[in-house]
């Protein structure tokens, strides 16, 4: 291979890395947000459009506490489930058409929670394996639905082939289908995608007054 094209080889992966490296994240609006000013959130379970039955209610589980963090009163979510199906909304999609009037004149919440899973659980290629958790969040003021603030919670683990080429991988996926099959991933990188969307530097949702006056104190 000539001299010529073996440097060119060699710099190109170094500059695609620093183009990547170049691209940055546009600041997000908060104008809406500061101006709504919630104190509390209620959680909708999740629309769920993967296959997996359970991913709404492990989801749930995982959100609370990282909002609360935020300096927010989140409403109990197990509560805010019963008493929905308690009045006849059996799925997540028929919770998320209640009206912003009807929550806050019969739960009180400043702000509901809307959340869409797109993806969830273990998936196997044939040579390598992956748990992903993705799912939008949208923020919206009940007193006018404006949206004060939207991201895209997501996270992955991917198998790796340790260093041993093909053979390495494959042997690697066996490993991590069987482990996967013992293990459910899930709950913990839900737990992760949701503190990375949260907690964004650029994207992240703002402090709510409990933080803000505490940090004051």
């Amino acid at each position: 291979m000539p001299y010529m094209i073996k440097r060119i080889m060699l710099i190109l992966p170094l500059a695609l890395l620093l183009l990547a490296g170049c691209v940055k994240q546009e600041p997000y609006n908060y104008a809406a947000l500061e101006q709504s000013k919630p104190r509390s959130i209620l959680v909708l379970p999740p629309v769920n459009n993967t296959v997996e039955v359970d991913a709404p209610y492990i989801y749930l589980s995982t959100i609370s506490r990282p909002l609360a963090e935020k300096g927010y009163y989140v409403f109990p979510v197990s509560v805010v489930d019963h008493l929905m199906k308690e009045n006849g909304l059996s799925s997540p999609a028929e919770m998320h058409a209640v009206p912003l009037d009807k929550l806050t004149q019969y739960i009180g919440a400043d702000a509901v929670l809307y959340v869409t899973i797109d993806e969830w659980g273990q998936k196997y290629q044939v040579i390598s394996s992956k748990a992903v958790v993705r799912a939008k969040l949208r923020l919206v003021d009940c007193k006018n639905g404006e949206l004060l603030w939207d991201a895209e919670a997501f996270a992955v683990q991917q198998s790796s082939d340790g260093g041993g080429g093909l053979a390495g991988a494959l042997i690697g996926a066996v490993v991590d289908q069987i482990a996967g099959s013992m293990v459910d991933r899930t709950p913990e990188l839900s737990r992760i995608a949701n503190n990375s969307s949260l907690n964004n530097q650029v994207r992240g949702l703002l402090n709510g007054p409990y933080a803000i006056e505490q940090a004051n104190n």
